[in-house]
């Protein structure tokens, strides 16, 4: 199969998910809440004709995430970059020529977005997903470039601009997905449960 799509997930830790959920709301209003955007990128992921590939934070768990439609792996890496890099590695040594990464912490990806985010990429070198919080919820590439990892300030507004910046640096052309919005403090939820209905 030409295409794969990588889920980083976290293992579900009291006090090690949604942190800055947690603070505001406790850890078990955090802990729910990933669990209803885990079930919805669950939801969406299953549907897509690729191969698709979870990437745990600490350690492979018996889940929602079933062993026939998806291959189970542990992130490497010793800060985020180089994870989502040796991620993209793992997938492109196995044959893949069209590679997208998402993370768990969007309600509003859905199947169209994911589908046109891997025809987009027919046309461009590069997709990306931009998140209102100056991130991005979706990365998609056809090779593996090193340098979108390396350098940047994660999880900071300024990971998208810095990304923008590497791919016209190096001349690499790329497609804009709708904006979405990442479930990462108290204010992003006004409409998460519009989202997962």
């Amino acid at each position: 199969m030409d295409n794969a799509l990588i889920i980083f997930v976290k293992n579900i830790i009291n006090g090690a998910v949604k942190t800055r959920l947690a603070a505001t709301l406790g850890n078990d209003a955090a802990i729910n809440i990933y669990k209803q955007l885990l079930q919805h990128t669950y939801s969406v992921a299953q549907n897509i004709d690729s191969d698709k590939i979870v990437f745990y934070a600490d350690f492979i768990e018996e889940d929602i995430w079933n062993k026939e439609a998806f291959r189970k792996e542990i992130q490497q890496g010793t800060d985020l970059g180089k994870r989502m890099e040796n991620a993209f590695k793992n997938a492109f040594e196995k044959g893949h020529t069209k590679v997208i990464i998402i993370g768990t912490d969007c309600p509003g990806i859905n199947k169209n977005i994911l589908e046109n985010a891997f025809e987009k990429l027919n046309n461009f070198e590069m997709v990306i997903g931009p998140a209102t919080d100056g991130g991005y919820y979706l990365l998609g590439m056809k090779k593996l470039y090193s340098f979108l990892f390396q350098n940047m300030k994660w999880s900071t507004e300024a990971v998208l601009n810095d990304t923008i910046n590497a791919c016209n640096e190096h001349q690499l052309s790329y497609f804009f997905l709708p904006q979405l919005t990442d479930i990462d403090e108290e204010k992003d939820l006004i409409n998460f449960q519009s989202y997962l209905i």
